[in-house]
């Protein structure tokens, strides 16, 4: 074809090939490719939006695109002609202005749901006229089709249906649920009891899943720590599995839930050479014993999840073994008023971690100097300190870390002469910001045990104990199980006294790498047990469980809601220097999460470093998470600009960080998406007010994969979003913000491109509409600009008053100091804001210099409430929240 130059300016015309157009075009599909989206059994029709871009290096041309599809009978393959839509522009584009200049148009048509009830394939093709080639789609993206499944009106009432060829060994029952649209099965199946040392192994078949197309679970990726695992076709993960799940070709999810720590007992799922599910259980005990197994099947993976989760919940209550000392003190601490600003500071303030900072070298001149180096970088708001592994009395110096044992409560003469307490004292004094101090220690004492020499070998009985080959196999001493409980009391008696009010309890999985059967019964809860109730009565909330995701903790101590949540390491450690670890960190804390927001801990994505490559991948994810943040960065080097994104400071003068108040966790939509998929990881939260009517959708999308990736993000990936509700969608850093949008909108989603570490955070801010204005007016409170999670400085619902003759008055009530951000369509241009607008804290109008609109946005508003609480000389009440008023006029 020959064109005219782009510029138009002169005449000299060029030849452009249609391939070489096709070279430089960009192709994105809703529903996704290389990914499975199911629809429920009311939904009869899908619809399907095409965006092609093309390169602003060549003329503009009219393109046609396609679906192609096998939702035929006989699976035939055909096409569904796309009609171009008239306002791409509509849709949009984020962080464009610093991606490829392109034209955007976008196709569009619905699919009627077919007859015949298995899933279909599809992809799309495009070409710029009749005369050229068609595009697929899958050879530009190097992704598979995409996959449509269609639930049933009323899915099939038998296990039978679900599960083909089980074993009759296992007992059914079909029980109630307590989540809506779910089907519920306990199965239990005798295990024949421990000889001697020797612990009972039996294997029963839970037979064949029928009619699935893809499987997820979270496997034992080795014995402290899981990960996730996918897959396609037959069941087959290399580990042993804790739960499974089961995407069938109905688009209903089966889901298996192995159950352990009940009647010493350890159950996990295998797969045999055909594909079949084999409960894999260990018997500890001298009698025989029931594995159990318990099956969901539901409309969405989370609600069979949560099915499975509250009834094993009932079964592990039903079992309990704590003794009554244990219980008065799971009462008390229930009952007992925790202090409301441990709970804030603990939880809510920022972190520095000894352990990548610091190295193992530990010494207490080291952590003075880190922690003045930390305040000369304006860092000084830091509110708790863990100091980690290597400041213990040790024996056997100079020897693996698998070879020495704990000899003293104390710590070493060599790092710390003068004791653990004049660390910690010295540390208050001079640091009085640092509210809580953390010392880090092993369960069973050290990674060696406990020293067979020293004072704590001397002072509470021991017993040597046969571990399993492996890296730490062979012997090692711990204290006996009559002195477990005094030895506990006495060390965090101990610890309390040295000023050091909080625990980091670590190599929690070496219960399960006891061997001998009688040792295991004999350890595995005693040590849970006694850990539970020392650091309740002397640390209350302040406890950070850690390598203890081996089965029987997840159930004995983790999973029962009868105590305070506690903080739970949530995957394996941060490894700065090995690169291809970042995204998969980032992954397996996502998958983890959907199991482990439903125990009775605050899951912990672990320390990270603000001065690395990966630095802000780490920060998103953290923020997102809905759980601590610490860092453990290398003195002098940090990224102050990072820090403040992650945190804000309070009327106190404290360092607080934003954490939404749900648990982020992979979406919905991608838990059956493998890491390889070449798709992004989404990561979904929720920051709730106080009306169930409010709440703020939190997504942040991450490219774990190597190469740079497209696609479009539906607001329906937003956790809360609700049918006939109006939302803008607010990306970070940038700021952009979407045009208003519903489910029903023509297009509800928004297009992002990242880069190989790219992340974006999104989140969607429900629109509340003043319809007695013309026009109407809609508003949405945005929470604390330029922070990764600023949604969740925001405290309850906020407030919007409809006052008559065009007064509008919105209050928010935030907890944390910095840019305010409003969302308002109506919102005056800023030669003539103060005449339409005044804001209010403490019934005091602020200096109009720290109210305006932003630079990019004209209907976000923007109120400087730092300044302004800084210029007004503001004072503090007892807590950190305050009200700022807006009235537009």
């Amino acid at each position: 074809m020959v064109t005219g130059d782009l510029d138009e300016k002169h005449s000299q015309l060029k030849f452009v090939r249609a391939a070489q157009m096709l070279l430089f075009s960009n192709a994105l599909c809703d529903p996704p490719l290389g990914q499975a989206t199911i629809f429920p059994s009311n939904q009869d029709a899908v619809k399907f939006t095409v965006l092609l871009e093309s390169s602003k290096s060549f003329p503009e041309q009219k393109w046609e695109a396609v679906v192609w599809h096998n939702g035929h009978e006989n699976e035939e393959w055909k096409e569904l002609a796309l009609q171009e839509t008239k306002d791409p522009e509509a849709l949009l584009a984020i962080q464009s202005a610093s991606r490829p200049q392109v034209y955007r148009r976008c196709f569009s048509a619905e699919l009627v749901r077919p007859a015949r009830p298995d899933a279909i394939q599809f992809t799309f093709k495009y070409r710029l006229s009749s005369d050229d080639t068609w595009k697929w789609a899958n050879e530009y993206s190097n992704v598979g089709d995409g996959e449509l499944y269609f639930q049933p009106e009323t899915p099939p009432n038998d296990l039978v249906n679900y599960l083909k060829d089980y074993s009759q060994d296992f007992s059914i029952e079909q029980v109630a649920s307590e989540t809506p649209h779910t089907l519920l099965w306990s199965l239990t199946t005798s295990v024949k009891a421990a000889e001697g040392k020797t612990s009972g192994i039996t294997d029963t078949s839970l037979g064949i899943p029928r009619s699935f197309s893809r499987w997820f679970s979270l496997v034992r990726i080795w014995s402290p720590w899981l990960a996730p695992r996918h897959g396609k076709g037959q069941f087959a993960p290399h580990e042993d599995a804790v739960i499974s799940s089961f995407l069938r070709m109905d688009g209903l999810h089966l889901i298996l839930l192995a159950i352990s720590g009940v009647e010493d007992i350890l159950t996990v799922f295998k797969p045999d050479n055909q594909g079949n599910v084999i409960a894999h259980s260990r018997n500890d005990s001298t009698q025989a014993g029931q594995a159990r197994v318990i099956a969901a099947v539901g409309t969405t993976f989370n609600t069979a999840l949560a099915a499975v989760i509250y009834h094993a919940r009932t079964i592990v209550r039903g079992y309990d073994t704590m003794s009554q000392d244990l219980q008065k003190e799971m009462k008390a601490a229930l009952e007992k008023d925790v202090k409301a600003e441990w709970m804030e500071n603990w939880y809510d303030g920022l972190t520095y971690c000894t352990w990548n900072a610091l190295g193992q070298n530990l010494h207490e001149q080291k952590i003075f100097d880190a922690l003045d180096i930390l305040k000369g970088n304006e860092i000084q708001k830091v509110t708790n300190l863990i100091i980690d592994d290597n400041w213990q009395s040790l024996d056997n110096h100079g020897h693996s870390q698998f070879q020495r044992g704990w000899t003293d409560f104390d710590a070493n003469k060599e790092g710390f002469p003068n004791g653990l307490k004049h660390t910690a004292l010295t540390i208050r004094e001079k640091h009085p910001n640092i509210q809580h101090i953390a010392v880090w220690h092993a369960l069973l004492g050290y990674w060696g045990g406990v020293s067979p020499t020293g004072n704590i070998a001397k002072n509470y009985k021991t017993r040597e104990v046969q571990k399993a080959k492996g890296l730490a196999g062979g012997t090692m001493t711990v204290v006996d199980e009559k002195d477990v409980a005094r030895m506990y009391d006495d060390f965090y008696k101990f610890l309390l006294s040295s000023g050091i009010d909080s625990v980091k309890t670590d190599a929690q999985f070496f219960l399960d790498l006891i061997e001998d059967a009688d040792d295991r019964r004999r350890f595995m809860k005693t040590y849970q047990d006694a850990w539970t109730i020392a650091s309740l009565r002397y640390f209350s909330i302040k406890a950070i469980s850690c390598m203890s995701q081996i089965p029987q903790i997840l159930f004995h101590t983790q999973l029962p809601t009868n105590k305070p949540r506690l903080m739970a390491r949530n995957s394996d450690d941060f490894f700065p220097d090995v690169p291809s670890s970042h995204p998969f960190h980032i992954f397996t804390n996502a998958l983890n999460a959907l199991l482990t927001s439903h125990l009775n801990v605050l899951p912990d994505w672990d320390m990270f470093q603000t001065s690395h490559p990966y630095s802000s991948f780490h920060a998103a994810a953290r923020c997102i998470s809905g759980g601590p943040i610490y860092i453990t960065d290398t003195p002098g080097q940090h990224s102050i600009p990072l820090i403040h994104s992650m945190t804000a400071p309070t009327t106190q003068k404290k360092t607080r960080i934003l954490r939404p108040n749900s648990i982020g966790k992979c979406i919905e939509a991608s838990v059956y998406t493998p890491y390889s998929a070449l798709r992004f990881l989404k990561i979904g939260s929720f920051h709730t007010g106080s009306s169930a009517s409010y709440g703020v959708g939190i997504l942040g999308v991450f490219n774990v994969s190597e190469q740079a990736l497209a696609e479009l993000i539906p607001l329906r990936d937003f956790d809360g979003v609700k049918e006939g509700m109006e939302y803008i969608i607010r990306a970070h850093p940038s700021g952009e913000v979407s045009a208003p949008m519903s489910l029903q909108s023509e297009f509800p989603m928004v297009n992002l491109a990242l880069e190989t570490k790219g992340w974006n955070i999104l989140t969607a801010y429900p629109l509340h509409v003043i319809a007695s204005s013309e026009p109407s007016t809609k508003i949405a409170v945005l929470g604390l600009q330029g922070k990764m999670t600023g949604a969740a400085a925001v405290i309850g619902t906020p407030k919007f008053e409809d006052r008559g003759s065009g007064i509008i008055k919105i209050t928010t009530t935030v907890k944390a100091l910095g840019i305010l951000g409003l969302y308002i369509s109506t919102l005056p241009p800023s030669s003539s804001l103060n005449d339409h607008l005044i804001v209010l804290i403490h019934d005091q109008p602020i200096p109009p210099s720290t109210v305006s609109v932003n630079e990019d946005e004209e209907k976000v508003l923007e109120i400087d409430i730092e300044t302004a609480w800084r210029e007004m000389g503001l004072v503090a009440g007892w807590g950190n929240e305050f009200e700022v008023v807006v009235v537009l006029r």
